[in-house]
């Protein structure tokens, strides 16, 4: 599309233009639920980097100067911090979650604005991440155990055909789009997209909001969200959805700067509803494009119940192991932990484990609707961490994703590695140790727990995957990792 089009309903064209054409500022937030955005200012200012706060976007800072990229650093790989637009990141806080409720995600990766409403979740309640693409789902799943997040439930499955017998609280709608507020990555050319696609793009995304109406209880919030300019994919489909949808639009009053939503474009008139719609453009937080409307679900009858919620079992119904023998494992897990690595129970307080294929995954739902959804094309995928596997002898190994979310935590059994002993192990060479060791170990590097490692008679060996200790060994030699997985959303 032509950006001219926009011009008579841009307030600041020309400042509009001006952000459009510069490359977009690194942003990241961080991640509350682990670390204090305090302490990460002052890890990384330690560092040399030079961090500017966003007014009304807490726990968002936008990188004004640094010595390499933020996602190069050791507080990106640990999952401390999450690389993101800052427009993108006012979406959860308008989806406005609390602890404990039921909150869908119906188009969720790479997993930024469910990750951030998981936080301001405190990671009480339950949150349901639909995504459809399964390469889009691994970077999702990359995500989620890097940050840490033991509420999520992932399931793979087209938004518009996702089960309906389960009511939600909140539901967002991160629709897919035609991508013009990205256009600063493409040095401020939006995509020219055609009319076809436009006209597709419009059709999935109102069956996209008409489902998550249908899922949505009575009082319930629905967010929709796309990061594009245009009206057709925008006011025109939420406009169409209150024709007809038992919903009403709750206007929004976001604490940045943004324009109202269209009550008409190029002769169209849309609801007049919309104009407590928001629109953000470029210039307004000096990020990217994003559009947004806040509805609330009318009772009208026809909304779902409450009986597809239950209890999370001890094993993943599509799992063939009794509970009895995943009760067991999950005995000799927290026995390992405890015993060896010297975690205290307590941590575990409000947590729970599910067993699949052999392995336990932590989670803190407090409920899921897995049981009680109708067959149909969706597959759960996973629950909350990946925590513990068991080796051919059934004993209990700790995953790196659980080690590392434990960090301080583990209190025995761990090494503290120098820059050239943590270079040796992520080459993949052994480190002799002076110390009594034995058996599996905790890898601690700059003081932070990074991965798994074991005793060998040549000494200390790392078991983190060979793609994170190339990115880890990028990070020691400040060279940033090889294959950082996806943040940006």
């Amino acid at each position: 599309m032509n950006l001219e089009r926009y011009r008579p309903v841009i307030p600041g064209w020309s400042a509009f233009l001006d952000a459009a054409s510069r490359p977009e500022p690194t942003v990241f937030r961080v991640r509350t639920g682990r670390i204090s955005a305090g302490e990460v200012r002052v890890r990384l200012e330690d560092q040399g980097y030079r961090l500017r706060t966003l007014d009304g976007m807490p726990d968002f800072f936008q990188v004004e100067e640094g010595p390499r990229p933020v996602s190069f650093t050791l507080e990106h790989w640990l999952g401390l911090i999450y690389v993101q637009q800052a427009s993108t990141g006012v979406a959860a806080p308008a989806l406005s979650p609390s602890p404990g409720e039921r909150i869908l995600d119906l188009c969720s990766a790479p997993g930024g604005k469910t990750t951030h409403t998981s936080d301001l979740m405190e990671e009480r309640g339950s949150l349901v991440a639909a995504e459809v693409n399964e390469g889009r789902i691994r970077g999702l799943l990359g995500n989620v155990y890097r940050l840490g997040h033991p509420n999520i439930l992932v399931v793979s499955v087209d938004g518009r055909a996702f089960p309906e017998n389960a009511a939600f609280d909140r539901v967002l709608v991160d629709a897919p789009c035609s991508g013009e507020g990205t256009l600063r990555r493409r040095g401020g050319k939006a995509p020219n997209q055609s009319e076809r696609f436009m006209a597709y793009v419009a059709r999935v995304q109102e069956g996209l909001l008409r489902k998550a109406i249908r899922v949505t209880r009575p009082g319930g919030t629905i967010l929709y969200v796309t990061c594009t300019f245009a009206p057709e994919e925008n006011e025109r489909v939420v406009s169409r959805v209150l024709q007809d949808a038992p919903v009403e639009l709750a206007p929004l009053a976001l604490p940045v700067p943004h324009a109202p939503g269209l009550t008409s474009f190029q002769g169209e008139a849309f609801d007049p509803r919309l104009e407590g719609a928001a629109r953000i453009y470029p210039h307004h937080l000096d990020s990217g494009g994003l559009f947004l409307a806040r509805l609330t679900r009318l009772d009208d009858g026809t909304s779902p119940g409450e009986g597809a919620w239950s209890p999370v079992p001890r094993v993943f119904p599509d799992d063939g192991m009794a509970a009895e023998e995943a009760d067991a494992l999950v005995r000799r897990g927290l026995d390992a932990l405890e015993g060896h690595f010297g975690v205290d129970p307590a941590v575990f307080r409000g947590l729970d484990w599910v067993a699949r294929g052999g392995r336990l995954w932590l989670h803190g739902a407090q409920a899921w609707p897995v049981e009680g959804w109708t067959p149909g094309p969706w597959r759960a995928v996973a629950l909350g961490l990946r925590a513990m596997e068991f080796d051919t002898r059934g004993r209990p190994r700790p995953t790196n994703d659980l080690l590392t979310w434990l960090d301080a935590a583990v209190t025995r059994s761990g090494v503290d590695l120098p820059d050239d002993a943590m270079r040796a192990l992520c080459g993949g060479t052994p480190v002799p140790w002076g110390e009594e060791l034995g058996g599996l170990l905790a890898l601690r590097y700059r003081g932070a727990v990074v991965g798994r490692g074991v005793t060998t008679v040549d000494g200390v060996r790392s078991e983190i995957s060979k793609a994170q200790a190339k990115d880890l060994a990028g990070i020691v030699d400040g060279a940033g990792p090889v294959s950082a997985p996806p943040s940006e959303d």
